[in-house]
């Protein structure tokens, strides 16, 4: 699974990397995706934080 964030969309609420550190971090007033591809480990912390996210920023492929 791939993950990446839509800067346009981005509110900068930091709920992602709250919720998921090891795969998100604030950039400024963005967040961004650490990786590309997901660990397996992390897929069920990054799902969470695509359903949490308020503008639906965090694109999952």
């Amino acid at each position: 699974m791939k993950v990446r964030v839509d800067a346009d969309t981005c509110i900068g609420c930091a709920l992602c990397p709250d919720s998921c550190p090891a795969v998100f971090e604030m950039d400024d007033d963005i967040a961004v995706a650490l990786v590309d591809e997901i660990p397996d480990e992390e897929e069920d912390c990054v799902r969470e934080a695509a359903e949490a996210c308020p503008t639906e920023a965090i694109i999952l492929e």
